[in-house]
Protein backbone atom coordinates (compact mmCIF):
# COMPACT_ATOMS: atom_id res chain seq x y z
CA UNK A 1 0.00 0.00 0.00
CA UNK A 2 1.37 3.48 -0.59
CA UNK A 3 1.97 5.78 2.05
CA UNK A 4 1.91 9.73 2.10
CA UNK A 5 5.07 11.69 2.89
CA UNK A 6 4.86 11.79 6.70
CA UNK A 7 6.35 15.55 6.39
CA UNK A 8 4.82 17.40 9.31
CA UNK A 9 2.59 20.24 9.09
CA UNK A 10 0.33 22.89 10.55
CA UNK A 11 -3.60 21.39 9.57
CA UNK A 12 -6.59 23.70 9.88
CA UNK A 13 -8.98 21.07 10.70
CA UNK A 14 -8.22 17.16 11.40
CA UNK A 15 -7.80 14.71 9.26
CA UNK A 16 -10.97 12.20 10.11
CA UNK A 17 -13.39 9.89 8.96
CA UNK A 18 -15.55 11.18 6.32
CA UNK A 19 -18.87 10.35 6.33
CA UNK A 20 -21.27 9.48 3.17
CA UNK A 21 -21.70 12.64 0.97
CA UNK A 22 -25.40 12.52 2.79
CA UNK A 23 -24.19 13.09 5.80
CA UNK A 24 -20.97 15.72 4.97
CA UNK A 25 -22.03 18.66 7.27
CA UNK A 26 -21.87 16.30 10.75
CA UNK A 27 -19.29 17.16 13.15
CA UNK A 28 -17.19 14.81 16.02
CA UNK A 29 -19.07 13.80 18.90
CA UNK A 30 -17.81 13.10 21.95
CA UNK A 31 -17.61 9.55 24.04
CA UNK A 32 -19.35 8.79 27.31
CA UNK A 33 -16.85 9.05 30.34
CA UNK A 34 -17.98 5.66 32.23
CA UNK A 35 -16.97 7.82 35.54
CA UNK A 36 -17.74 11.29 35.99
CA UNK A 37 -15.07 13.08 37.89
CA UNK A 38 -11.90 10.46 36.99
CA UNK A 39 -8.45 12.31 36.40
CA UNK A 40 -9.52 12.85 32.61
CA UNK A 41 -13.26 13.48 32.52
CA UNK A 42 -15.15 16.09 32.64
CA UNK A 43 -17.04 17.27 35.98
CA UNK A 44 -18.40 20.75 33.95
CA UNK A 45 -20.05 18.17 31.11
CA UNK A 46 -21.38 16.06 33.45
CA UNK A 47 -22.93 18.66 34.99
CA UNK A 48 -24.54 19.74 31.89
CA UNK A 49 -25.47 17.20 30.43
CA UNK A 50 -27.78 16.43 33.87
CA UNK A 51 -29.11 20.15 33.22
CA UNK A 52 -29.93 19.30 29.60
CA UNK A 53 -31.96 16.21 31.13
CA UNK A 54 -33.27 18.46 33.49
CA UNK A 55 -34.54 21.38 30.62
CA UNK A 56 -35.40 17.70 28.27
CA UNK A 57 -36.38 15.26 29.82
CA UNK A 58 -35.13 11.56 29.47
CA UNK A 59 -38.21 9.90 27.78
CA UNK A 60 -39.53 7.19 29.90
CA UNK A 61 -40.15 4.90 26.89
CA UNK A 62 -37.95 4.56 23.78
CA UNK A 63 -39.38 3.38 20.38
CA UNK A 64 -36.46 4.69 17.68
CA UNK A 65 -35.72 3.15 13.71
CA UNK A 66 -38.68 0.07 14.10
CA UNK A 67 -37.21 -0.87 17.41
CA UNK A 68 -39.36 -2.63 19.54
CA UNK A 69 -40.65 -0.55 23.24
CA UNK A 70 -37.84 -0.41 25.74
CA UNK A 71 -38.69 1.69 29.29
CA UNK A 72 -35.86 3.07 30.44
CA UNK A 73 -34.78 2.69 33.71
CA UNK A 74 -31.79 3.04 35.49
CA UNK A 75 -28.83 5.41 34.36
CA UNK A 76 -25.53 3.35 33.94
CA UNK A 77 -23.15 6.25 32.57
CA UNK A 78 -22.93 9.62 31.79
CA UNK A 79 -19.72 12.17 30.83
CA UNK A 80 -18.78 14.06 27.49
CA UNK A 81 -21.98 14.37 25.54
CA UNK A 82 -23.86 10.80 26.23
CA UNK A 83 -25.85 9.47 28.92
CA UNK A 84 -26.38 5.64 29.05
CA UNK A 85 -29.46 3.92 30.35
CA UNK A 86 -30.60 0.71 31.05
CA UNK A 87 -33.33 -0.07 28.53
CA UNK A 88 -36.05 -3.12 29.30
CA UNK A 89 -38.45 -3.95 27.08
CA UNK A 90 -42.14 -3.64 27.42
CA UNK A 91 -43.51 -7.56 26.59
CA UNK A 92 -41.60 -10.38 25.73
CA UNK A 93 -37.67 -10.65 25.11
CA UNK A 94 -35.32 -13.51 25.42
CA UNK A 95 -32.22 -13.21 28.55
CA UNK A 96 -29.51 -12.70 25.79
CA UNK A 97 -28.50 -10.23 24.04
CA UNK A 98 -28.78 -9.27 20.59
CA UNK A 99 -32.63 -7.24 19.38
CA UNK A 100 -35.24 -9.20 20.95
CA UNK A 101 -33.31 -8.88 24.08
CA UNK A 102 -35.06 -8.11 27.32
CA UNK A 103 -32.69 -5.56 28.42
CA UNK A 104 -30.39 -3.68 26.10
CA UNK A 105 -28.36 -0.45 26.68
CA UNK A 106 -29.77 2.98 25.70
CA UNK A 107 -27.07 5.71 24.57
CA UNK A 108 -29.06 9.31 24.45
CA UNK A 109 -27.16 12.72 22.89
CA UNK A 110 -29.14 15.90 23.15
CA UNK A 111 -29.74 17.67 19.66
CA UNK A 112 -27.91 20.68 21.03
CA UNK A 113 -24.94 19.05 21.95
CA UNK A 114 -21.58 19.30 19.67
CA UNK A 115 -22.16 16.26 18.02
CA UNK A 116 -25.34 16.72 17.26
CA UNK A 117 -26.28 20.19 15.88
CA UNK A 118 -25.91 19.40 11.92
CA UNK A 119 -27.77 15.88 12.64
CA UNK A 120 -27.30 12.45 14.21
CA UNK A 121 -24.18 11.94 16.09
CA UNK A 122 -20.88 11.47 14.33
CA UNK A 123 -20.17 7.98 16.05
CA UNK A 124 -23.25 6.46 14.50
CA UNK A 125 -21.62 6.51 11.26
CA UNK A 126 -18.20 5.37 12.63
CA UNK A 127 -20.27 1.85 13.79
CA UNK A 128 -22.15 1.62 10.50
CA UNK A 129 -18.96 1.29 9.22
CA UNK A 130 -17.35 -1.11 11.53
CA UNK A 131 -20.41 -3.23 11.70
CA UNK A 132 -19.11 -7.15 12.84
CA UNK A 133 -15.49 -5.78 13.24
CA UNK A 134 -14.00 -7.81 16.58
CA UNK A 135 -14.66 -7.02 20.02
CA UNK A 136 -17.08 -4.16 19.58
CA UNK A 137 -20.89 -4.34 20.71
CA UNK A 138 -23.28 -4.61 18.24
CA UNK A 139 -25.50 -1.48 17.85
CA UNK A 140 -29.45 -2.66 16.95
CA UNK A 141 -31.22 0.33 15.93
CA UNK A 142 -30.56 4.03 16.30
CA UNK A 143 -33.11 7.39 15.26
CA UNK A 144 -34.54 10.52 17.17
CA UNK A 145 -36.88 10.53 19.48
CA UNK A 146 -37.69 14.70 20.80
CA UNK A 147 -34.76 15.75 21.69
CA UNK A 148 -32.61 12.81 21.90
CA UNK A 149 -30.37 11.01 19.71
CA UNK A 150 -30.94 7.12 20.67
CA UNK A 151 -28.79 4.42 19.88
CA UNK A 152 -30.43 0.53 21.26
CA UNK A 153 -26.77 -1.45 21.60
CA UNK A 154 -26.35 -4.75 23.44
CA UNK A 155 -25.78 -4.35 26.99
CA UNK A 156 -22.36 -5.20 28.87
CA UNK A 157 -20.94 -5.70 31.82
CA UNK A 158 -18.34 -3.54 34.41
CA UNK A 159 -15.34 -1.92 32.57
CA UNK A 160 -12.07 -2.77 33.27
CA UNK A 161 -11.95 -0.06 35.74
CA UNK A 162 -14.62 -1.34 37.74
CA UNK A 163 -13.01 -4.97 38.04
CA UNK A 164 -9.84 -3.09 38.88
CA UNK A 165 -11.67 -1.26 41.69
CA UNK A 166 -13.47 -4.46 42.43
CA UNK A 167 -10.49 -6.61 43.01
CA UNK A 168 -8.09 -4.23 45.10
CA UNK A 169 -6.71 -1.67 42.86
CA UNK A 170 -3.85 -3.85 41.49
CA UNK A 171 -4.61 -6.53 38.64
CA UNK A 172 -2.77 -9.99 38.54
CA UNK A 173 0.06 -10.69 36.47
CA UNK A 174 -1.77 -13.07 34.20
CA UNK A 175 -4.94 -11.59 34.13
CA UNK A 176 -3.13 -8.31 32.51
CA UNK A 177 -1.48 -10.76 30.10
CA UNK A 178 -4.79 -11.62 29.41
CA UNK A 179 -6.09 -8.18 28.92
CA UNK A 180 -2.95 -7.16 26.76
CA UNK A 181 -3.28 -10.07 23.59
CA UNK A 182 -7.26 -9.86 23.90
CA UNK A 183 -7.08 -6.04 23.34
CA UNK A 184 -4.24 -5.74 21.27
CA UNK A 185 -5.96 -8.27 18.58
CA UNK A 186 -9.15 -6.09 19.28
CA UNK A 187 -6.91 -2.99 18.06
CA UNK A 188 -5.62 -5.08 14.85
CA UNK A 189 -8.93 -5.97 13.68
CA UNK A 190 -10.10 -2.11 14.42
CA UNK A 191 -6.96 -0.96 12.62
CA UNK A 192 -7.63 -3.29 9.67
CA UNK A 193 -10.53 -1.33 8.91
CA UNK A 194 -8.91 1.67 8.61
CA UNK A 195 -9.12 3.70 12.11
CA UNK A 196 -8.41 4.60 14.97
CA UNK A 197 -10.25 4.66 17.99
CA UNK A 198 -8.43 7.66 20.12
CA UNK A 199 -9.28 6.92 23.45
CA UNK A 200 -8.63 3.66 24.66
CA UNK A 201 -8.69 3.27 28.25
CA UNK A 202 -10.11 1.27 31.05
CA UNK A 203 -13.43 2.75 31.02
CA UNK A 204 -14.02 2.26 27.85
CA UNK A 205 -12.85 -1.56 27.74
CA UNK A 206 -15.57 -3.70 29.19
CA UNK A 207 -16.49 -7.16 29.70
CA UNK A 208 -19.47 -9.19 28.47
CA UNK A 209 -23.17 -9.23 29.97
CA UNK A 210 -22.79 -10.97 33.03
CA UNK A 211 -24.27 -14.24 33.20
CA UNK A 212 -24.08 -14.61 29.22
CA UNK A 213 -21.81 -16.50 27.08
CA UNK A 214 -20.12 -13.73 26.37
CA UNK A 215 -19.32 -12.65 30.29
CA UNK A 216 -15.64 -12.92 30.21
CA UNK A 217 -15.29 -10.94 26.58
CA UNK A 218 -13.64 -8.12 26.08
CA UNK A 219 -15.27 -5.36 24.34
CA UNK A 220 -14.27 -1.53 23.35
CA UNK A 221 -17.10 0.79 23.56
CA UNK A 222 -17.23 4.78 22.56
CA UNK A 223 -16.26 5.56 18.86
CA UNK A 224 -16.96 9.16 19.39
CA UNK A 225 -13.27 9.99 18.96
CA UNK A 226 -12.18 7.43 16.26
CA UNK A 227 -10.79 8.99 13.12
CA UNK A 228 -9.58 6.92 9.96
CA UNK A 229 -5.58 6.34 9.69
CA UNK A 230 -6.06 5.64 5.71
CA UNK A 231 -7.96 7.51 3.46
CA UNK A 232 -10.97 5.67 2.60
CA UNK A 233 -10.50 6.34 -1.27
CA UNK A 234 -7.14 6.12 -1.89
CA UNK A 235 -5.95 3.61 0.36
CA UNK A 236 -3.14 5.91 1.27
CA UNK A 237 -1.96 6.66 4.92
CA UNK A 238 -3.68 10.22 6.08
CA UNK A 239 -0.67 13.11 6.28
CA UNK A 240 1.02 14.12 9.32
CA UNK A 241 -0.30 17.18 10.76
CA UNK A 242 -0.04 19.39 13.87
CA UNK A 243 -2.70 21.47 15.77
CA UNK A 244 -1.39 22.38 19.00
CA UNK A 245 -4.33 23.38 20.93
CA UNK A 246 -7.02 20.90 19.52
CA UNK A 247 -6.16 18.09 22.40
CA UNK A 248 -8.65 14.99 21.67
CA UNK A 249 -8.65 11.76 24.81
CA UNK A 250 -8.22 11.32 27.93
CA UNK A 251 -5.03 13.18 29.35
CA UNK A 252 -3.75 10.52 31.70
CA UNK A 253 -3.82 7.81 28.97
CA UNK A 254 -3.07 10.23 25.76
CA UNK A 255 0.29 9.27 23.77
CA UNK A 256 2.76 11.71 23.53
CA UNK A 257 1.93 12.38 20.03
CA UNK A 258 -2.17 13.26 20.95
CA UNK A 259 -0.39 15.98 23.91
CA UNK A 260 1.23 17.51 20.95
CA UNK A 261 -1.63 17.64 18.66
CA UNK A 262 -0.28 15.13 15.90
CA UNK A 263 -2.64 13.22 13.62
CA UNK A 264 -3.80 10.26 14.96
CA UNK A 265 -2.14 7.05 13.79
CA UNK A 266 -1.92 3.32 14.90
CA UNK A 267 1.31 3.53 17.15
CA UNK A 268 -1.37 6.15 19.67
CA UNK A 269 -3.82 3.30 20.29
CA UNK A 270 -1.43 1.18 21.35
CA UNK A 271 -0.08 3.68 23.59
CA UNK A 272 -2.68 4.32 25.58
CA UNK A 273 -3.10 0.22 25.50
CA UNK A 274 0.17 0.65 27.43
CA UNK A 275 -0.61 3.32 30.05
CA UNK A 276 -4.01 1.05 30.60
CA UNK A 277 -2.05 -2.15 31.07
CA UNK A 278 0.18 -0.40 33.46
CA UNK A 279 -2.02 1.41 35.35
CA UNK A 280 -3.81 -2.20 35.92
CA UNK A 281 -0.73 -3.84 37.23
CA UNK A 282 0.85 -1.27 39.50
CA UNK A 283 -2.13 0.41 41.12
CA UNK A 284 -1.20 4.08 39.43
CA UNK A 285 0.31 5.81 36.74
CA UNK A 286 3.74 7.91 36.94
CA UNK A 287 1.99 11.22 36.50
CA UNK A 288 -1.49 11.07 38.51
CA UNK A 289 -2.07 13.31 40.95
CA UNK A 290 -0.77 16.92 38.88
CA UNK A 291 -3.52 19.58 39.60
CA UNK A 292 -4.16 23.36 38.28
CA UNK A 293 -3.87 24.88 34.90
CA UNK A 294 -0.44 23.09 34.16
CA UNK A 295 -1.66 19.54 34.61
CA UNK A 296 -1.87 18.67 31.13
CA UNK A 297 1.72 19.87 30.31
CA UNK A 298 3.02 18.34 33.69
CA UNK A 299 1.41 14.70 32.38
CA UNK A 300 3.21 15.57 28.91
CA UNK A 301 6.56 16.20 30.25
CA UNK A 302 6.22 13.08 32.41
CA UNK A 303 5.64 10.77 29.58
CA UNK A 304 8.00 11.91 27.53
CA UNK A 305 10.86 10.62 29.80
CA UNK A 306 9.33 7.43 30.14
CA UNK A 307 11.88 4.89 28.13
CA UNK A 308 10.47 3.32 25.23
CA UNK A 309 11.27 -0.37 26.66
CA UNK A 310 8.89 0.48 29.59
CA UNK A 311 5.74 0.52 27.25
CA UNK A 312 6.81 -2.54 24.99
CA UNK A 313 8.59 -0.58 22.44
CA UNK A 314 5.46 1.31 21.14
CA UNK A 315 6.89 4.31 21.90
CA UNK A 316 9.34 3.72 18.78
CA UNK A 317 6.32 2.79 16.04
CA UNK A 318 6.29 5.83 13.40
CA UNK A 319 3.63 7.77 12.03
CA UNK A 320 2.84 5.32 8.78
CA UNK A 321 4.48 1.95 10.74
CA UNK A 322 2.01 -1.16 10.66
CA UNK A 323 2.60 -1.89 13.99
CA UNK A 324 3.82 -5.88 14.88
CA UNK A 325 1.11 -7.39 16.65
CA UNK A 326 1.90 -10.43 16.71
CA UNK A 327 5.04 -8.93 18.44
CA UNK A 328 3.87 -7.33 20.75
CA UNK A 329 1.52 -9.91 22.00
CA UNK A 330 4.82 -12.35 22.25
CA UNK A 331 5.63 -10.05 24.82
CA UNK A 332 2.60 -11.79 26.90
CA UNK A 333 2.77 -15.48 26.34
CA UNK A 334 4.74 -16.62 29.40
CA UNK A 335 3.01 -14.03 31.66
CA UNK A 336 -0.38 -16.29 30.58
CA UNK A 337 0.65 -19.11 32.23
CA UNK A 338 1.41 -20.78 35.02
CA UNK A 339 0.30 -19.84 37.19
CA UNK A 340 -3.50 -19.61 35.67
CA UNK A 341 -5.87 -19.84 38.13
CA UNK A 342 -7.43 -16.11 36.61
CA UNK A 343 -7.18 -17.48 32.89
CA UNK A 344 -10.93 -17.37 32.49
CA UNK A 345 -11.49 -14.20 33.51
CA UNK A 346 -10.75 -12.67 30.23
CA UNK A 347 -11.34 -15.04 27.16
CA UNK A 348 -8.71 -14.91 24.71
CA UNK A 349 -10.61 -15.72 21.82
CA UNK A 350 -8.94 -13.86 18.72
CA UNK A 351 -5.55 -15.01 19.81
CA UNK A 352 -6.30 -18.61 19.92
CA UNK A 353 -7.46 -18.28 16.75
CA UNK A 354 -4.14 -16.53 15.00
CA UNK A 355 -2.31 -18.05 12.88
CA UNK A 356 0.81 -16.23 14.27
CA UNK A 357 0.26 -17.71 18.07
CA UNK A 358 3.83 -19.72 18.88
CA UNK A 359 2.79 -23.49 19.43
CA UNK A 360 4.35 -23.26 22.68
CA UNK A 361 1.75 -20.61 24.05
CA UNK A 362 -1.07 -22.38 22.64
CA UNK A 363 0.11 -25.66 24.96
CA UNK A 364 0.33 -23.41 27.93
CA UNK A 365 -2.69 -22.43 27.63
CA UNK A 366 -4.61 -25.57 26.62
CA UNK A 367 -2.60 -27.03 29.86
CA UNK A 368 -4.55 -24.75 32.24
CA UNK A 369 -8.01 -25.32 30.79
Amino acid sequence: MAERNNTLRTCTSPERYSPPESHQNLVAGCPVEKAAGIEGGSVDEVVGLQEEARMSPIPDRVQVGNSLLYKVERMLGAGGFGLVYIGRRVAGGSQGNGPNAFKVALKFEHRNSTGCRFGPPYEWQVYDHLKGCYGLPRVHYKGRQGDYFVMIMDILGPSLLDVFISIGQVMPPNMVACIAVEAISILEKLHQKGFVHGDVKPENLLLGKPGSSGEKKLFLIDFGLASMWRDSLSGQHVRLCQQPDNFRGTTRYASVHAHLGLTASRRDDLESLAYTLIFLIKGRLPWEGYQGNDKRFLVFMNKTVTSPETLCAVKKIQFVEQPTYSKLISLFESLICPPCTLLKTIRIDAILKADHVSNRFTKNVEDCR
